[in-house]
Order: structure tokens, then sequence, then C-alpha cells
């Protein structure tokens, strides 16, 4: 599972430039998981505190890096008061820790029940909502990687790279918004496949690149079109820790599945490597574009 934002592929595009009045007061931590993600947004903060849980995978270089263990979240939140950390962003691909439930400190035997219960009996929503109020009950502000670096989005609709799409491609669009809006309340996936109007595919636990990776198998009879990657937000997601992300893979990923286009929702969905993404993916004829809303 996949936390805090998606990990797609390549790196994140660099920061605007931006002003001490642009950004939020306060210094900010960067919660690391794997993935280029943290990398960039430690780039376009260089006096971030940087963090990241042990036994954890992180891309950043470990000697900048403080880590924790999931056991003793009260020394994490000791830790980031203590560098003057005010608000925090998660970024990064973390699977659902493991943990030793005889070495918990004190702040983790009072989370515990909550953790629990919602990495027990809930799906990503429900846990990511619960990491959320804890940060915010100790008083930090959670923060997206989008409003650290506004370049990862695209705000509003239009093409981005490729052909324009045509009438069937748009078409195809529009019902794979449909269905994940249907998926949105199961917490299912972010992502579907549809050709000719057929759904090829939804993606599940195990993300975009299998999802592609299983329409790639699709005999050509079931083909009507070309077909469209859709990516875009659960209803009522919550876009700070799990915005959904498309990068180069995806864009290779597509590509391979016979596909014609990827359409993405506006101002939802996170440009991982957004320069050499579009560059691919005009060498390859792949069409990108922002749906509409």
């Amino acid at each position: 599972m996949a936390l805090f934002g998606r990990r797609g592929g390549g790196r994140a595009a660099p920061a605007q430039d931006r002003t001490a009045a642009d950004a939020p007061d306060g210094r900010l931590a960067i919660i690391a998981g794997a993935g280029a993600l943290p990398v960039a947004l430690a780039e376009a903060e260089p006096e971030a505190f940087l963090v990241s849980l042990a036994g954890i995978a992180c891309d950043l270089p470990e000697e900048r890096l403080t880590r924790y263990r999931f056991e003793k979240l009260g020394s994490l939140f000791r830790g980031l008061k203590d560098a003057g950390v005010t608000r925090v962003v998660l970024a990064g691909s973390l699977a659902r820790p493991d943990f030793d439930k005889t070495a918990l400190d004190a702040k983790m035997l009072m989370l515990a029940p909550r953790l629990l219960k919602a990495m027990g009996q809930g799906g990503d929503d429900s846990l990511l909502r619960l990491v959320i109020s804890i940060f915010e009950e100790e008083g930090f502000a959670v923060q997206g990687a989008h409003e650290v670096l506004p370049d990862l989005i695209a705000p509003t609709p239009g093409l981005l790279a490729g052909p324009a799409p045509d009438a069937q491609l748009r078409a195809d669009a529009t019902r794979g918004a449909e269905i994940l809006a249907h998926m949105a309340s199961l917490d299912i996936g972010q992502a579907c496949v549809v050709a000719g109007g057929l759904c090829l595919g939804i993606e599940t636990l195990q993300g975009s690149d299998a999802l592609l990776r299983y329409v790639a198998t699709t005999p050509e009879p079931l083909r009507r079109a070309p077909g469209v990657f859709v990516k875009r937000p659960k209803a009522g997601q919550d876009l700070r820790v799990d915005m959904p992300a498309i990068g180069p893979a995806t864009v290779e990923g597509a590509h391979a599945a016979g596909l014609a286009a990827i359409a993405i929702a506006p101002g939802a969905v996170l440009l991982l490597d957004r320069a050499a993404m579009l560059a691919r993916a005009e060498d390859l004829g792949v069409t990108i574009w922002v749906q509409e809303a």
C-alpha cells in the first residue's frame, strides 16, 4: 500500500520561484518514504527537517535523515517540536508498518487502539485521515506536496502532450471518470482503463503499473478502440497525503499497454518528473490531457 502520496516514476518538477511572503510560517518537516517526491521537496526546502521511520526505504541521503521508530511516536513529535517544526508534509511510498507492541512509548500506547483499528479494518483513506488528525492534534499543520511545489499539478483543463484527444478518447475518459466516481465509496483505487466504452481494468492495491501490465495482456478482439488510462482522486480523498500521481513510468506503461492517452483530473494529480514525462509522451505519441472537473 502506498501512503503519503503515490510513488510514481521519475523526479518531481522543480520549484517555482517563491518569496517568503508566499510560504506559510514555520519550519517544514518532510516525513519521507521511498520515491522521488521527498527528494524534490527537500531540494525545494533546503532548511526542512528530514524525517523517516526506522526500517523504511527512503531515497534521501541517510546522513540528512533523522530516523524514528513507529512504536515511539512520542519521540517523533518531541523531535519535530524541538526542531522548530510547525508544518509537515508526508511524501513518498510507505507500506503499512509492522511494529513491536512491547516497545510502545506513552504516546503510542494512547494512539495504538485507533491506529490498529484503522490498519485492520479500513482502507487507505481511513488510515490516512487518522494520520492527518494525529499530527493536527499535536499542533502541526499538514500540507500537501503540491502546496510546497505548485508545479506538481496541472490546475486547469487542457492538453499537456501528444495529439489532441478525439471524440472517442474523450468519451472513454468520461466513462472512466464515471467508473471511478462509483468506485470511490469502496476505497479501491484511483485509476481505470477504458477503450471503446468498455472497462479493461481498474486499479487495486497493486497500483497503476500493475493495472497497465494487466491491460497489456488484453486480446485484440476485446479492444474496440485505442483506449485511455484515467487517473483521478477518489471523492472526498484528502489530497494532502494521498494525491494520485503519474510519471514517465506511467507513460511507458500506457504505451506498452497499447493505449493512446492518459486523462487526469485538474489540480488533483501529481506530475512527477513533469518535463521528462511530457517529452516521453511526445516521443511515443501518447496524449496526456487534463479533463474537465
